[in-house]
């Protein structure tokens, strides 16, 4: 895959949510991974939450041995994690914001007022060969703050744009997008690799995917539930077709 092709990242967390509403074994994680792997997508993206409330240590051991793609492993920065991260070594990790309260993931993570701690705990994942990629808003002080620490990547946020896409806030929505662009080609600058994603839909998706700094996009609610109605492989190739006439 050359520089200017964009990666796209199947999150499969949401059919372990499926599974775990009753309990059993199935639908099966690791299947729906292989599935996105055939439909085109160039990685899996798997959230280890600290509550377990979808992912599982026995997923994520599963997807760390089956898995020709590369494994983005989505933790929160806590030492348990960091330990399930060194045993396993996923091609990367992505260091996420987590309370228990929460639904879904409501922002970025802070770096910027928490730099020692953070430069250290990401240290051992390089030293291990992971690729670090820190989950952060569009904000100057946040991607400054991630290049001097050592982080490879940065994933931004793109849950605001989203959501003011599906409010009609199209002002809103205009001002976000163009942060988004703006931050994207800071971190560009500053040595970093840029991917994007939360919430992104057929609707929102192409406006970042034209973005030329972003060189990944992480999405797995949409394409989880699109895939009741028409089924994981066309709804992959759908937005991997989306993606790629974006950046066209």
């Amino acid at each position: 895959m050359s520089e200017a092709n964009l990666r796209l990242g199947v999150n499969i967390d949401h059919v372990a949510t499926v599974r775990n509403a009753r309990g059993g074994a199935y639908p099966d994680p690791l299947r729906a991974a292989k599935l996105a792997e055939a439909a085109g997508a160039d990685g899996i993206t798997a959230h280890l939450r600290e509550d377990r409330r979808h992912i599982s240590d026995a997923d994520i051991e599963g997807l760390a041995e089956a898995l020709s793609v590369p494994l983005n492993f989505e933790m929160a920065a806590t030492d348990e994690m960091q330990a399930i991260a060194l045993r396993h070594k996923p091609h990367a990790v992505c260091i996420v914001p987590e309370k228990r309260e929460e639904r879904t993931t409501e922002g970025g993570l802070e770096v910027a007022q928490d730099e020692t701690r953070l430069a250290r705990f990401i240290a051992p994942l390089r030293e291990a060969g992971c690729r670090v990629s820190l989950f952060i808003g569009a904000d100057r002080p946040q991607i400054e703050a991630a290049a001097r620490i050592g982080a490879e990547v940065i994933e931004l946020h793109t849950g605001a744009y989203c959501d003011f896409h599906a409010e009609g806030r199209v002002a809103a929505r205009d001002e976000e997008l163009a942060r988004l662009r703006e931050m994207s080609a800071l971190a560009t600058s500053l040595g970093l690799e840029v991917h994007a994603g939360h919430g992104l839909t057929y609707d929102t998706v192409q406006p970042i995917a034209a973005f030329p700094e972003v060189r990944e996009l992480n999405i797995g609610h949409f394409l989880i539930g699109e895939a009741i109605f028409r089924g994981l492989d066309p709804a992959i190739r759908e937005m991997r077709r989306l993606m790629d006439a974006a950046r066209a």
